[in-house]
């Protein structure tokens, strides 16, 4: 029978070795725009076997397609302040103040790592000072547990990473492994193929998970929480990545072309040199060069050519595959004009919408697991149970609208619809509330307006 430290190895060593894994890491590099292009060699085949050319020219142009992507879709979704939405007002003011004025801040990081990586980890705990505290622990480090094959819940979370430390005045690094549980975590160094307790961290476990005073508590849950790009917990590189690998790598042989074609071809008739070398060596010295056969013999040139525009229209295609297949917002905005229509936004947003409504049912999943263990840090410093309170994450997107299209619905909407939701509508409205108060005061004031109502330019 295994020993849990065997478990814990073997479940470690398959992680490392995985598909998910292997995707974490390129989705990781090519928002960093390290794409493969840059590790591309250029190799002669001879008799002795392949060998590296460093005579052709070799550029590597790599393109930042899945930078751009995630950024737009991160900034459509996750940088405009979320809203929480409960009957209980006083119960919304605790939730707030528990997760502090950065939460905000801390989603658009989840929501970056999820992007790039399939998933991402939030791990809560209690600080040396009591209070409720997170952080986003990096994806590849992570070896979750599952109790069900829907991904749901945890019975356990593997974390490992690479830490540098000193053995007297030797540098080395060590690899750290942490076991959580619902109620403990233990701790073990890396020592070959074996788990060994690292009695320089709590004398290897297992410890509670947090300290109410000087007291040990558990969470009754595993403390970590996923936040999942997509159902299938890949990243947004996979769906593009060939796409983006053949942008690189035609772009890359076009401009290997330009650089090598600067110079004419030799078609050489009679030509008294030995070798090719030395030809080169005449024409660049004595810039003339000698022919044996002066009848028949010569020097010709050709001029390589390349069909530019059917390169550019290939070009144009995979952008605008990759665009279609990574559900960004078209940029060739020639067929809607420089101010689309409202019914033409929502066209040009779709792709974008339909990723981005993955990931929001994700992460609202997420938030109310999150909640489990804020409701549990409220009641235990007597601050109330609030497990029956239903709470709904609404996030507020950078939406893109026809401002004049919006302010004449508007202006036509008087008298069918309230003031109020005219006014929460309006795109120049941020506050509904105080333009109520400031439209009361100026039909109070004894000023004229400053425009009357029909008024034009």
């Amino acid at each position: 029978m295994m020993t849990v430290e065997e478990i814990l190895y073997n479940e470690i060593k398959e992680f490392q070795a995985s598909d998910r894994r292997a995707w974490m890491v390129i989705g990781d590099r090519y928002y960093r725009c390290e794409n493969d292009i840059l590790n591309r060699r250029i190799v002669r085949h001879t008799e002795s076997g392949d060998i590296e050319d460093r005579s052709k020219a070799n550029n590597r142009l790599a393109h930042g397609f899945v930078k751009n992507l995630v950024d737009e879709k991160i900034g459509y979704l996750l940088t405009k302040d979320y809203s929480l939405k409960c009957d209980n007002k006083e119960y919304i003011e605790k939730v707030k103040n528990v997760l502090g004025k950065y939460f905000q801040y801390t989603l658009t990081r989840l929501g970056y790592e999820a992007s790039n990586k399939g998933i991402a980890w939030l791990q809560v705990y209690i600080n040396e000072q009591g209070k409720f505290g997170m952080m986003i622990i990096p994806a590849e480090q992570c070896v979750p547990l599952w109790k069900d094959n829907t991904h749901t819940e945890l019975y356990g979370m593997i974390r490992y990473y690479v830490q540098t430390v000193y053995e007297g005045k030797e540098k080395k690094q060590i690899t750290r492994v942490e076991y959580y549980t619902d109620k403990e975590v233990y701790f073990y160094v890396l020592d070959n193929d074996h788990l060994i307790p690292d009695i320089e961290q709590y004398e290897g476990g297992p410890i509670l998970h947090y300290k109410k005073g000087e007291e040990g508590r558990s969470w009754g849950k595993v403390p970590f929480i996923a936040w999942k790009n997509n159902h299938l917990e890949y990243p947004d590189v996979k769906f593009i990545k060939s796409l983006v690998d053949a942008y690189d790598k035609s772009r890359s042989e076009i401009d290997n072309f330009i650089e090598e074609t600067k110079n004419l071809i030799y078609v050489l008739k009679g030509y008294g040199g030995e070798n090719l070398s030395d030809f080169m060596k005449d024409l660049n010295y004595y810039r003339a060069i000698k022919i044996d056969d002066p009848e028949h013999g010569g020097v010709d040139t050709l001029t390589p050519k390349i069909d530019i525009q059917a390169a550019k229209e290939h070009f144009e295609q995979l952008k605008r595959d990759i665009n279609e297949f990574g559900q960004g917002v078209p940029k060739d905005l020639d067929k809607y004009g420089n101010s689309p229509s409202g019914t033409a936004l929502k066209f040009l947003y779709s792709g974008l919408d339909l990723k981005c409504n993955h990931l929001e049912v994700e992460f609202r999943q997420s938030f109310n697991q999150l909640l489990y263990f804020v409701n549990r840090y409220l009641a235990e410093n007597g601050q109330g149970n609030y497990e029956n309170e239903n709470v709904e994450l609404i996030f507020n997107r950078d939406i893109q609208i026809n401002e004049t299209e919006t302010i004449n619905n508007c202006v036509n909407s008087k008298g069918i619809i309230s003031d109020e939701t005219i006014l929460a509508n309006h795109p120049w409205v941020s506050d509904v509330e105080e333009e109520l108060k400031q439209i009361e005061k100026e039909r109070k004031s004894e000023e004229p307006p400053m425009f009357e109502a029909g008024d034009e330019g």
